[in-house]
Order: C-alpha cells, then structure tokens, then sequence
C-alpha cells in the first residue's frame, strides 16, 4: 500500500512539475495549433479531399507499424513512396486544394468588418434583397424555373465574359426577374448575376458541381450548376425549381432547400454584400 502511495505521489508531482515548466508561448501555440486544425478539418469535411485526410492517417499508422516493428521491405516501399506521394497528392487533389485555398482567401478578419460593409448602403441593399424575394415568389407561384447568383468577394468576370451573356445593368425590379426567366424568352436558360445590388449580366452558364454522383437524383441540371458555382466562388446561388417552384439557395457547395419567401430575406439579409466603394464613387462622381 505503501508504495502505491509513493507511486501516485511521484505522478503528481511529475504532473506538477509539468504544468509549472509550460509558459505562456506554449500555451498561445497549443492554442494555435488546435484552432488550424479545426478549421482545416472544417474546411475539407464537405469536400472529396476530407478522403485525402483519411487516406493520411491510415498511412501515417501504418508507417508508425512499420517503424516499430522494422520492417525492411515495407520501410523500403514508404521511403520510395514519400519521395512521389506528396507531388502525387497536389496533382489528384488540386480542385479541392485551391477551393479550400480560396476559401482562406476569402475568410475576414471580424465579422464587424463584415457588419460595417453591409450596412454602408441598407436603402439599395434592401430594395435589391426585397426584390429578389419577391421575384423568387413570384416565379414559385408559376412554377418558373431560375437561378440567380448574387456575387460577393469572389468576382464572377469569367462566368459573365462570354459570348452567351448579355450586360443588363439594372435595378432588381420583381418585372425584369420575371421576363428574364420567362420560358419563351432567349436568356431563361442562363443565370442572372447580381453585383452591387444592382441585375448585371444575364445568360450566364454556371460550371456544374464535381460531386454530380453523390448528389440526389432529385435535383436537375440548375440546382447542380448552382451547387457547382458556389463550389468555385463565394456567392449565394438562389435556384426556383421549373417542376416544382420550389426556392433553394446555394452556399459553399451546401443546397438549403425549400425556403420561403421571408425565410430567403433573413438568409439573405445576413449575408448579401453592401454596395461597393467603387460603385458609391461612381454613384456620387454622376449625381
């Protein structure tokens, strides 16, 4: 019993001892480490590279194996294997390498700067927010199929800069939604891209989604193009089914389905972008 006694005595003081050599540094580095490994977990979960991660962790236990048992042949393949697997993994990997580089690209700093920008022009922000809502409406009630990409930090001048597209340049007046998508009308097809509040280009062919397989047979050819844009950029994907009339919105590759029309405001209300800088300037510069 006695030894016992002793024995726990010296983990604790080994653990007291411990504790009392870690300095503040080492405690802002744990820190730091953990929140990068939980934002980068977060980053690839909904991403074919979160197999990347798996696929790692099963070699790293295995290279642990054959480290401690000192197998010769296996150590000979892993040694020969690391060489190539870190180039192999850039090249098999690259699509969801650079979205989760763009997706660090586009992270803010705060979410107050995110606040002050959104509510620097609220007037043009909210008649844009409100008339797209009711545009969704509408065409939900008629069952009229559309997509409409609201663009955010990540700007859309490749998708807009083809030949299929044509500059609208005007406000979001429910009316002009519901000519665009009219199904008779020659851009119906293509997706409205919205840019400073305002309808810029209509026409415009999205870049379908990568995980077309895993996706539900339910969803047609605009909800996968939608999926697929916000894979690519940062933009909010608004999709209103042709079958059904059914609203989605689209956000970083996640499909938010069946929304309402005050259900789409809230949503877009938290995360539409304010008028830029440059576009107030020109705004001012005219009047």
């Amino acid at each position: 019993m006695e030894d016992f006694v002793l024995y726990v005595r010296d983990i604790f003081q080994n653990f007291l001892r411990i504790i009392q050599s870690i300095s503040f540094f080492d405690v802002l580095d744990i820190l730091i480490l953990t929140f990068l490994l939980y934002y980068l977990i977060k980053l690839v979960r909904e991403t074919q590279a979160v197999q990347l991660v798996k696929g790692i962790g099963i070699l790293f236990i295995i290279f642990l194996l054959v480290q401690g048992f000192q197998l010769k042949a296996m150590g000979f393949l892993f040694d020969n294997f690391l060489q190539a697997g870190i180039i192999a993994v850039i090249v098999v990997f690259q699509p969801e390498l650079r979205r989760i580089l763009e997706k660090v690209g586009r992270t803010r700093v705060s979410t107050f700067t995110q606040y002050v920008e959104n509510s620097g022009n609220t007037s043009a922000r909210d008649k844009a927010i409100y008339g797209i809502a009711d545009a969704c409406s509408r065409l939900h009630d008629s069952k009229t199929g559309a997509l409409i990409v609201i663009e955010r930090e990540t700007k859309l001048g490749d998708i807009i800069e083809k030949e299929t597209t044509s500059i609208i340049n005007a406000e979001c007046e429910p009316e002009l939604f519901c000519n665009l998508f009219f199904n008779k009308a020659p851009l119906h097809d293509g997706a409205v891209i919205i840019r400073d509040n305002r309808i810029y280009a209509a026409g415009c062919f999205l870049p379908n989604t990568q995980r077309d397989s895993n996706l539900s047979t339910e969803l047609g050819s605009r909800h996968r193009a939608a999926i697929g844009m916000s894979e690519n950029s940062d933009a909010l994907v608004i999709v209103v089914s042709e079958e059904t009339g059914a609203i989605s919105i689209a956000k970083d590759g996640q499909l938010t389905r069946d929304l309402g029309r005050d259900a789409l405001i809230n949503i877009l209300k938290s995360l539409m972008p304010a008028e830029t800088k440059a576009r107030k300037k020109k705004a001012r510069s005219s009047t």
